[in-house]
């Protein structure tokens, strides 16, 4: 059989501080049933700090998995980092990331596509494993979304939390790992989620500070539909690719953006709640970290040979599924 990249250990990390519903309450105009209703969402972690960077949460996923995986630095090949929270522009988070984990001089690069970032980075990490070239790739998803999070606008300041997820990627033979995927995107939902200012065509000024142009926005209904719409198509797509019913697939694993999106995911596939990766309600939406850390709340329930479902949704737009087996 052919070699396919089977995720070989996995370690989640997030920061210590709980950002609860009650202490937004404090905040902004919102309370706890109208976040629980709408989002599922209790609390979500956040990271504090003089200049803790996303990187401080990434490079604590990343030597964790090592040490559990029991890895030499010098046997890692490469580094891929999910994340639209990098420390600086560049270096990449990747490239930070690798220095201060002590594995100079591999190659190391980022990946945005928002919320999806994490599913983008392991299937591009299985790829360079499936050529030949790489025996271990790590994949970190990684973002400090409430660095760029604006707390007095409801709309965006429930629903993000900052985290860190990474995994282990190497040669599986024996038919685990990743099998399928499936990725998409929309430029033209730039208009409903962004961030304007700060890139090439609006740098940051002074005057864009004061306006709060450095903050997350997001047309809450247009966003909801398509993610809800995508998610669901792109779970029942990679299904019926591989000739997979409900009753094959032990775990689906969902990006967690809000319940209601997970919900009708769940239901457009035909799986019970009782085969979904959820814990939004302790997270939030962690972007690029959220399926990670689901995997690695989960790993303890997942045996060797089970189906996994990997689905995302993020700004831009972009979107995707991924069929993986686990192999351990």
């Amino acid at each position: 059989m052919d070699k396919t990249a089977a995720i070989s250990g996995v370690m989640g990390y997030v920061p210590d501080f709980r950002l609860t519903n009650a202490m937004l309450e404090e905040m902004v105009d919102t309370n706890d049933e109208w976040i629980v209703s709408r989002t599922g969402i209790k609390e979500r972690r956040i990271l504090k700090g003089e200049q803790a960077g996303t990187s401080v949460m990434a490079i604590e996923a990343v030597n964790r998995l090592l040490e559990k995986t029991n890895t030499a630095t010098t046997d890692v090949d490469l580094v891929i980092a999910a994340t639209v929270t990098p420390d600086m522009r560049f270096p990449s988070l990747a490239n930070i990331v690798a220095d201060k984990c002590k594995m100079p001089g591999i190659p190391a690069f980022d990946i945005n596509a928002a919320c999806s970032g994490f599913l983008y980075a392991l299937n591009v990490g299985s790829q360079m494993i499936s050529t030949g070239l790489y025996k271990k790739v790590i994949v970190v998803g990684a973002d400090k979304m409430s660095s760029i999070l604006n707390y007095k606008d409801r709309s965006t300041c429930i629903l993000f939390g900052d985290g860190a997820g990474a995994v282990l990627l190497e040669p599986n033979e024996e038919g685990c790992g990743v099998l399928d995927c499936f990725m998409g995107g929309d430029g033209s939902g730039e208009k409903y989620l962004n961030l304007k200012a700060g890139g090439s065509r609006t740098p940051l000024t002074h005057e864009l500070l004061d306006l709060g142009a450095h903050y997350v926005f997001q047309d809450g209904g247009p966003v909801f539909k398509m993610a809800v719409s995508k998610m669901a198509e792109s779970a029942k797509l990679i299904m019926e690719r591989n000739q997979l019913s409900a009753e094959d697939v032990h775990w689906l694993v969902p990006h967690q953006a809000n319940k209601r999106i997970i919900d009708a995911t769940a239901n457009f596939a035909g799986l019970p709640i009782e085969k979904v990766m959820v814990n939004i309600e302790k997270y939030g939406n962690t972007t690029a970290a959220t399926i990670p850390l689901c995997l690695w709340e989960w790993e303890n329930k997942m045996n060797p040979g089970d189906n996994l479902i990997l689905v995302a949704f993020g700004g831009g737009f972009s979107w995707g599924a991924t069929y993986l087996k686990w192999a351990y």
